[in-house]
């Protein structure tokens, strides 16, 4: 893990030059500032987040498309080849650059394109740096015997729009400025200004309105599917055999502009997140764990919050998600503690104590002057077992003595009462919640005013977090000499009530109790967690039960199903409208990142840890297709499941890391 990185995402002439095939594999970068840059390895655009810079103009996730393409096409005397792709309504294809396509790969993190032309190779290279609104476009001609300098057009295409749109032609007009030997594309509003460079060529500002691409994948989603781009000029560059030429795209005064230097910065990151990530990974993990902690770190980006300026948070996936409280406390351990980065787990911990309220962790986490959404009950439980993980790896202590005051008031406010009914039964000690209208647990379609999966009632994940989290307080408390009374009784309460669950005819444990139709059967993964998680409810006999079930009902190679195929509103394939998806979003998909749980509950009932890690390696050809080195969100119920929903998606990534983690430390 100290040496190379990894190199074994490939796709070969056989993927890159079928359209179909390279349109279904995309890949996907990150920079830490909420930015992102995406696109298929064919070069066309599929859906209105593709881009070679989406931004967040307006901090921390306001993002807007500024930079949408470069298209380059090679000029050899008299021949013109294409070395990009378009997708037009109507079906047109042109030009066809993928079919120069040899190959594609990710070297590490950075794609890397190879086209070839009879004895000649060109290379292609994007990156985004670190830590910067700045992307790297790079080409580099391959040496070979007597060959002349060539020469490459680009243009450069851009947008002003917000990243969930598509643009009308005419509907960005922003102020070219060439400037130097540079090009300065000013917003009209103000709110930003990007700045192009060639390196080795020149640039000549245009002024071309390029519309009607066609957007199969949002077409595929019930919406808009037609686009338009600015071209607002092109560079012209001069291709000397193995020198790197390029263009340089930023939202900053000053850039740096040595491709060479830019590209080591990006692989030296990459060495060091692998680094780091070793000893938690039994220093040498296979390959496709190594991609997977790089994918994780495109998760992570600077929130700053009130009192904490090096503020933290993950987004829950790319490209539509920003960053959500359940799922940054679901996915935390994976991305952070199994890639050893303490440091990032304590700020994003510390960053969400500031949004604590009456007990609760905000679902949706606040933009730039907007008000957190307090409406899931799950967020601030799951909050208790990230800060386990956390201290568990890292011993920190005086983290916890900061934190403790605020996690003691949370369980407080769950045992009163709070927002949304949530609040404690007396009687068994079981959290109650829900109320009509409302999505309060990770099943949270909602259409309209319709709620998909209600669950009102005593969801049976919401309390085996509840216990897990009473256990939790009481290492805590003893830890920094604190009464154990409250927790102690508590969970003791909780732990009698929780046999509720356990269904007399053997088939693990009903889903929803007291629900307004009483207990609910419904087979679902929600379960899995009451065995999962390090603090169990469950004795022995209803643990294997339960693993019996999800084994047998909804276990597939990429996750768990969140409906089992025998119920009748089960969907097998998750596809349509809006309506249609937003429907069926929990009735059949198969989740992954319930994968790492089933496994991590597989190895308590069975104790074989490498049995259980042999449950996550499907994952490992899954890397290979639809959002490359990384992990979609969801995948249809049937076989073959197709990956669906985000095709990069932050607990997917971090819960097959978490349990390979814990797994590894099971099997010595």
């Amino acid at each position: 893990m100290g040496g190379a990185l990894p190199d074994f995402v490939r796709c070969g002439r056989a993927i890159c030059g079928d359209l179909g095939q390279a349109e279904r594999r995309e890949w996907w970068l990150g920079n830490g500032l909420g930015a992102y840059a995406a696109g298929t390895i064919a070069g066309t655009l599929t859906r209105c987040y593709h881009g070679l810079l989406i931004a967040p103009i307006e901090p921390p996730l306001g993002r807007r498309l500024v930079f949408a393409k470069a298209d380059a096409t090679l000029h050899d005397g008299d021949r013109e080849i294409p070395l990009c792709s378009n997708r037009w309504g109507g079906g047109a294809v042109v030009p066809e650059g993928h079919v120069h396509l040899e190959s594609f790969h990710l070297h590490g993190r950075m794609p890397v394109w190879r086209y070839a032309l009879g004895d000649r190779a060109i290379e292609q290279r994007i990156w985004l740096e670190p830590g910067a609104n700045t992307v790297y476009v790079a080409y580099r001609l391959e040496s070979v015997v007597g060959e002349q300098d060539l020469h490459l057009r680009v243009r450069l295409l851009v947008n002003g729009r917000d990243h969930h749109a598509c643009m009308a032609s005419g509907g960005f007009a922003p102020q070219v400025e060439p400037v130097g030997e540079s090009l300065r594309v000013v917003c009209p509003d103000g709110r930003f200004t990007l700045r192009f460079q060639a390196v080795h060529g020149r640039l000549q500002a245009a002024w071309d309105w390029l519309e009607n691409f066609d957007l199969p994948l949002e077409r595929e989603r019930g919406l808009s599917d037609r686009d338009a781009h600015l071209c607002v000029g092109q560079a012209l560059l001069t291709l000397s055999p193995g020198r790197w030429v390029g263009i340089v795209a930023s939202l900053h005064d000053e850039v740096a502009t040595d491709l060479i230097a830019a590209q080591q910065r990006f692989f030296d990151r990459d060495h060091a997140l692998l680094a780091r990530a070793r000893p938690q990974l039994a220093n040498s993990p296979p390959d496709w764990i190594q991609q997977l902690t790089l994918a994780a770190d495109s998760f992570l980006f600077a929130r700053p919050a009130p009192g904490l300026p090096d503020g933290e948070s993950v987004i829950a996936g790319y490209p539509w998600f920003g960053d959500w409280g359940r799922d940054t406390m679901i996915a935390l351990p994976g991305l952070t503690l199994a890639t050893g980065r303490f440091d990032s787990a304590r700020r994003i911990l510390l960053t969400f104590a500031r949004f604590v309220d009456q007990g609760m962790l905000p679902n949706v986490f606040p933009g730039a002057g907007e008000t957190p959404a307090y409406n899931a009950v799950d967020a601030g439980l799951w909050y208790f077992e990230a800060w386990r993980a956390y201290l568990d790896a890292s011993d920190d202590e005086e983290a916890l003595i900061e934190v403790f005051p605020v996690l003691a008031d949370m369980i407080r406010w769950h045992v009163r009462g709070t927002r949304h009914r949530i609040g404690m039964d007396a009687a068994d000690g079981l959290l109650h919640a829900g109320e009509p209208g409302v999505q309060l647990t990770w099943m949270d379609a909602k259409i309209g005013d319709w709620v998909v999966t209600p669950r009102i009632g005593k969801p049976v994940e919401i309390n085996a977090l509840w216990y897990n989290a009473l256990r939790i307080m009481i290492d805590f408390a003893e830890r920094l000499g604190q009464s154990l009374t409250l927790y102690t009784e508590l969970s003791a309460q909780v732990r009698e009530g929780f046999q509720r669950f356990v269904r007399p005819d053997g088939a693990g444990l009903f889903d929803v109790l007291d629900g307004p139709a009483g207990a609910d059967m419904t087979v679902r993964p929600n379960q899995i967690f009451a065995v999962s998680l390090p603090y169990s409810p469950l004795d022995a006999d209803a643990q294997q039960a339960v693993v019996r079930v999800c084994g047998q009902a909804l276990l597939t190679s990429y996750g768990l199903r969140s409906l089992a195929p025998d119920h009748p509103d089960y969907r097998p394939v998750y596809l349509g409208g809006v309506w249609e998806r937003d429907g069926g979003y929990h009735q059949g998909p198969v989740w992954a990142w319930l994968l790492g749980h089933y496994a991590l509950a597989e190895y308590r009932v069975d104790g074989d840890a490498l049995a259980a890690q042999a449950r996550l390696h499907a994952i490992r050809d899954h890397l290979l297709d639809a959002g490359l080195g990384t992990v979609s969100e969801i995948f249809d119920g049937a076989p073959p499941h197709v990956p669906r929903g985000a095709p990069a998606q932050a607990w997917s990534v971090a819960c097959v890391l978490e349990a390979w983690q814990r797994l590894v430390e099971g099997s010595g």
